[in-house]
């Protein structure tokens, strides 16, 4: 079930090699691979672990100051972390997606931008689980002189790592980036999805909160919360959704099926969420962070002495057991893409190509997953421009049943739906 092949012509163009883009992109398959890099940027963290490469402390734990774990998607780690490193004046601007007002010309809700004060970052926190691009923030830190900050998925981070080794204005102005761990990114499709079964018109909406902060309710019940251009606000739980469950892989970009890094290990702070219990039923939210810096370590490990972090060190098998969903589909998962796809060109990978891994039914969960992926995106579309969205919704709907028998066939037992909104199932299932 791979992917159909390019035509002949689209074909020749794509195995066409274009020596400096390869050089820096993270997907290509001449650049150099996480590890690769991180023996050259981060010598002194001597830990390593094959879920978060290498690494001097990680943590679990939240913030105390101020309300920032009462704003925070998760727990406002990110936030902090950003403020106190502009406190210091360790740097004059952060790169980071912010809210963006659609246009007519640029209808995007979302886009990078540089926030230079503490209430600028502050404004634009938060999680977005929505497409965005760097080269006008990349611009503005070749051509304003300071020291930024940049905030970014795991891919992103590595492609601005890539370009810092040829580019020796972003090389001197960069130091520092903060990853976000990931499950892969969605296409802005997702945000018109939702708001469609939300029953609002895509071109009406105005702004939009991934994860709206409940914390009477579990940490992994994600509500989406809508605002329009009429000022109305509508909300909808995530699980309600048929495309709701992030791992089936509704509306994921195909380079996300080829990617081996979940926890940002090029990152010198990565940040997640602490999907194990006791930490994934608090609905205020529990983080676990990864330092790859000793620097970035004696900063946090201040804030824990004064208290404006609560975090407990914690070892690299933890780390993994909070995203072991995520792994499985990046280690044991793409392994097995790798094989389906041999004789084709792929990206370098960590991971050897292994047609065996796993169960029969497992490899089916595999298979199915990567054709809601591709899928996804050509019948939402041919539904949207037909003005037929109902037969998305059917379609979808039968995804989401097939999903469930291949598990009970695979003897595996996927979280259903909650009988209540008060219990729900997490976003991301195995």
């Amino acid at each position: 079930m791979a992917p159909r092949r390019a035509r002949p012509e689209a074909e020749g163009l794509l195995r066409t090699v274009t020596t400096p883009l390869a050089a820096i992109c993270p997907f290509s398959g001449s650049a150099r691979t996480e590890s690769e890099l991180a023996d050259e940027i981060f010598p002194q963290a001597a830990r390593q672990h094959s879920a978060i490469g290498r690494w001097c402390q990680s943590y679990v734990g939240w913030v105390e100051e101020a309300d920032l774990r009462a704003k925070g998607s998760s727990v406002g780690f990110v936030t902090w972390v950003l403020t106190e490193y502009l406190r210091r004046g360790l740097v004059d601007g952060v790169a980071h997606v912010g809210p963006h007002v659609p246009t007519a010309d640029e209808p995007t809700l979302f886009d990078f931008t540089v926030s230079r004060s503490e209430d600028e970052i502050r404004r634009r926190s938060k999680s977005r689980y929505y497409p965005s691009e760097l080269s006008q923030v990349l611009e503005e830190i070749r051509t304003v002189p300071g020291r930024y900050a940049v905030v970014g998925i795991p891919c992103y981070v590595k492609a601005v790592r890539l370009l810092m080794r040829s580019d020796p204005v972003l090389r001197e102005r960069v130091v520092l980036c903060v990853a976000l761990f990931c499950g892969h990114l969605k296409s802005a499709a997702m945000v018109d999805s939702f708001a469609l079964q939300a029953g609002v018109e895509p071109r009406q909406v105005a702004a939009a909160n991934f994860r709206l902060k409940q914390p009477e309710r579990r940490a992994d019940t994600y509500t989406m919360e809508f605002r329009t251009h009429d000022q109305r606000v509508i909300s909808r739980d995530w699980w309600r959704m048929v495309d709701g469950n992030w791992g089936l892989g509704f509306f994921q970009y195909s380079a996300c099926n080829f990617c081996d890094d979940v926890t940002g290990e090029l990152a010198d702070i990565s940040c997640g969420d602490a999907w194990v219990q006791p930490y994934s039923s608090d609905g205020r939210g529990t983080n676990v962070v990864v330092v790859r810096t000793p620097e970035a370590q004696q900063i946090i490990e201040e804030g824990m002495r004064s208290g404006a972090l609560a975090l407990t060190p914690v070892d690299g098998d933890f780390v993994a057991s909070t995203q072991v969903a995520g792994l499985r589909q990046r280690r044991e998962g793409l392994a097995y893409r790798l094989w389906k796809c041999r004789g084709q060109w792929l990206p370098r990978k960590r991971v050897a190509p292994d047609g065996k891994v796993a169960t029969w039914w497992r490899r089916r969960i595999y298979d199915f997953r990567w054709l809601t992926s591709r899928n996804s995106h050509r019948v939402f579309l041919w539904a949207r421009r037909r003005r037929k969205f109902k037969y998305y919704l059917l379609w979808a709907r039968g995804v989401r049943k097939v999903h469930r028998l291949l598990h009970k066939f695979a003897g595996e037992a996927p979280r259903t739906p909650p009988a209540t909104s008060l219990i729900a199932s997490p976003p991301v299932h195995d």
